[in-house]
Formats: structure tokens, sequence, C-alpha cells
């Protein structure tokens, strides 16, 4: 027992011995680094779905027969190609007998030429018997008042006289029906060339072309069958999906869009309604944004249930690997070009309160509180806080507190290039892609020409 207790003894005031190595303090040691200062544009993210600007459903406008079909399905096809004949022959013989219409329209026309001439001599002639027939009536009652001639002979100049009167309104009557009648044909000749035009188009209808370059579908109609064309169930052949450019549609929330319009008006960054701001566009087996292309549009109004306003930008799509339907990551300009202090998101902590960095000061841990923006070169945007300047701690954050001192040693951060500018312009107008609007009918007097080989000046 008393060996046992002198053994106690001699461990316990071992125990009490300190060691000189193990009361020396070791200081923590950190990662420091002086945040990215550089020029950036702010790329804004979005997903879009690509949309052909042309798609086109090929329906026939003259019911028939299908007789032929004259492209490879699935293949590219210009525009103005030929794609499906209907059976003209019905429509030629419309045709046939419009033009024969109009024949006969013009022989009624010469012949009523032919009455109106006869109509004229007729009446010059009963004008004539009608000025004889007056100058007899005035000499028998002359030579009646001195008792010369008979009663019996003034009666037959009287009534030689209303005969030559009758006759004279009757030629006049006849001028009048044959200019009527001229009347008449020509509108049966207006008529006849209405029915031509009518027959002649229905004749060129039953030739379906592509009104569009793109890629078509598959028929939907083989020979043979028998097609509805010219009302709204009109029987549906194929279609036709432009593939460049093309278009791709996002929906902006009004927080961006709130965002956009305060740095138009602040004169930082060009409206997208107004300028053909630049966007890149990346599909999802790419790395980057390889696609270049603008902005086209965007909508007048909010999506009252998504809260969202519709945008569309438009790409060149040369080598047409976008497909209509696919799904896209865009990005676009949500700021003009500025310098910013980038750091990585690993020197971030957060508090209930806010974000905050550490930054080492003579070797004690500094706390500043930061304003963060978005990531852009794998780093995140420092909008309030940092200088660029300061020691920032990268590695070890959550070894140290603020007022601390620390070891440091030298780290670097790393920039991580996503392809995309460090600035921006408008596209010039020698660089849009967007398709032309159709230009505005032509007004003032114009040339036409008729059917029948005569010309005149519509106003």
């Amino acid at each position: 027992m008393s060996y046992f207790l002198f053994f106690l003894s001699i461990c316990l005031s071992g125990c009490n011995q300190q060691n000189p190595a193990a009361t020396q303090k070791v200081l923590p040691v950190v990662t420091v680094a002086k945040p990215v200062t550089k020029q950036i544009v702010e790329w804004d993210a979005y997903t879009g779905r690509l949309e052909a600007i042309d798609f086109v459903e090929i329906r026939a406008r003259v019911s028939g027969y299908l007789k032929s079909t004259h492209f490879d399905e699935g293949q590219i096809v210009n525009k103005n190609d030929l794609l499906f004949i209907i059976d003209p022959r019905p429509y030629q013989a419309e045709l046939n007998g419009a033009r024969a219409a109009l024949s006969q329209a013009n022989s009624q026309l010469v012949q009523a030429k032919a009455q109106l001439e006869e109509a004229k001599a007729q009446y010059q002639q009963s004008e004539a018997q009608l000025v004889l027939s007056t100058a007899q009536l005035k000499r028998a009652r002359s030579l009646k008042s001195k008792n010369v001639t008979t009663q019996d002979e003034l009666d037959q100049q009287e009534a030689a006289y209303l005969q030559a009167k009758a006759d004279h309104e009757a030629s006049q009557a006849g001028i009048s029906s044959a200019k009527a009648t001229i009347e008449t044909a020509m509108a049966v000749i207006e008529a006849a060339k209405a029915g031509i035009e009518t027959a002649q188009l229905n004749l060129d209808y039953t030739r379906i072309y592509a009104p569009v370059s793109g890629r078509i579908s598959r028929k939907q109609v083989s020979e043979g069958n028998l097609i509805n064309g010219g009302t709204t169930s009109s029987s549906l052949l194929t279609t036709i999906t432009s593939v460049k450019p093309i278009y791709c549609n996002f929906d902006a929330n009004e927080q961006d869009v709130l965002k956009y319009i305060r740095q138009a008006q602040a004169g930082k960054r060009a409206s997208s309604r107004e300028a053909k701001n630049p966007v890149f566009l990346g599909l999802v087996d790419e790395s980057g944004f390889p696609h270049k292309g603008h902005m086209d549009f965007v909508d007048n109004r909010f999506d009252a249930d998504t809260a969202s306003m519709r945008a569309r930008c438009v790409f060149p799509n040369k080598d047409q690997v976008l497909v209509p339907g696919m799904f896209a990551r865009i990005r676009i300009p949500g700021s003009a070009s500025y310098d910013a202090v980038l750091i990585p998101d690993s020197a971030v902590g957060t508090d209930q309160s806010a974000q905050y960095v550490y930054h080492v000061v003579d070797d004690v841990v500094q706390r500043q509180i930061v304003k963060l923006g978005p990531i852009v070169d794998g780093l995140r945007v420092v909008r309030e806080g940092l200088s660029g300047n300061e020691s920032l701690i990268i590695e070890g954050l959550l070894q140290v507190r603020p007022d601390m001192k620390v070891t440091s040693q030298q780290g670097t951060i790393e920039v991580i290039e996503d392809g995309l500018p460090d600035d921006y312009e408008p596209l010039p107008p020698e660089q849009w892609i967007s398709p032309a609007p159709d230009p505005l009918p032509q007004t003032g007097t114009q040339k036409v020409t008729s059917l029948d080989g005569l010309s005149g000046d519509a106003q």
C-alpha cells in the first residue's frame, strides 16, 4: 500500500511540471490575396427557346387530285421551288371557257357598235325628213289661208309631219338603245376578263411553290388523293421551317426590366427597344457561348400570368446547329462596361444581418461588410466595401475571428474566363441580322395593261 502511494505521488508531481514548448501560442495560418480588379460587363443570364422566323403550313388553294410531289422529305428547299402539282385539266378547261366568253363578249361589242352607227344613220335620215315635212306643212298652211289648196292636202301634210317627227324620235331612241347595248357589251367584256383572271389564278394554284426557304417536313398527302382547297379546312400538305437566321425567345421579370429602364434613363446602357445590343448563346453541350446575335424585339406589356415580359434575340445560324424548339443559355448585357472588384465566393461569409469578408491588416484580422453582385469570370462582383488593395483571406476563413492575430501566406485568385467580352457596343445597321420588313405598296399613278392589250393609267 505504501508502495502504491509513493508511485502516485511521483506521477502527480510529473503532471504539474509545465512544458515550455506547449505553453507557446500557435497563430492560425491563412491564405491571403489581393482582389482582382478588371474591366467587366455584367452579362445577365436567361434560358431561352429557339424559334423559327418563318413557319409555313403548305395548304392547297384549289381542290383536286394530287398529281405529283417534287421534293425530298426533310431536306432544304429554296423559295419558289416547286413542291406539288394538282391535276390542272379541269382548271385549264375553265380558262378556255373564260377566254371563249371574252371572245363572244368582244363580238357583241362589235355588233353593238355597228347598231349604233346604223341608228345614227337612221337619225340623220329622219332628221332630214322632219325638216322637209316641216317646210311642206308650212307651205300647205300658207296656201290654205289663201284658198289655193284644199283641206285634204293640208291634212296629208300634217300627217306626214307627224310621221316624220315620230320617226325622228324613234331614231333618237335607237341611238340610246345602241349606246346601252355597247355599255352592256363592255360590262360583259369586263366580266369575261375577270373570269379569265380567276380561271388563270386557279390554274396557277394547281402548282404549289415554296413561299419561303427552309427545311421541309414530310408530305401529309400521297399522290392520287383528293385535296380540299380554298377553305378554312384546306388539306395540310406539309410544313416548312426556316433555319437561318433563327429567333430565341426568353422572359425577363419585373426587377430586371426595371433595371434596364433605369439604366437607359441614366444613359448607362442603351435600351434594347432602340438599339441592337449583342447577345451570346450556348447550347447544352457547349462549354461557352460561341453563337453571337443581337436583340431584336421587346414586347409592349407584361404577361399577367407570369409577371414577365417577352423578349427576342436573333442569330445568323450559318452552320444550322440551332434548331427550332431547342433550349439555349443566353447572355445579354446587364450593365455598361466598368472597372470592378472581383473575389471568390469562398472568401465571403454570411451572418443574419449581412455578408462580409475578412482581410488582414498588420497580421490582424479585420471584418468588412460588403455588397455583392453577380458572378463574372468565375468570381463574385463586389459592388461596395472593397477597394481592391486589401489582403483578403481566401482560405482559412472558418479559423479566424475579427481582431485575431494570424500568420499569412500569399495566394492567388484564379480568373476563369467565360469567353464573354469585357466591353460592347450596339451593333451598327450593316451588321443587323433581323429580316427587313416588307416594302410599302407603291402609290400614285401606275401603268396598267388590260387583257386586250390596251394600256391606261390608274390613279
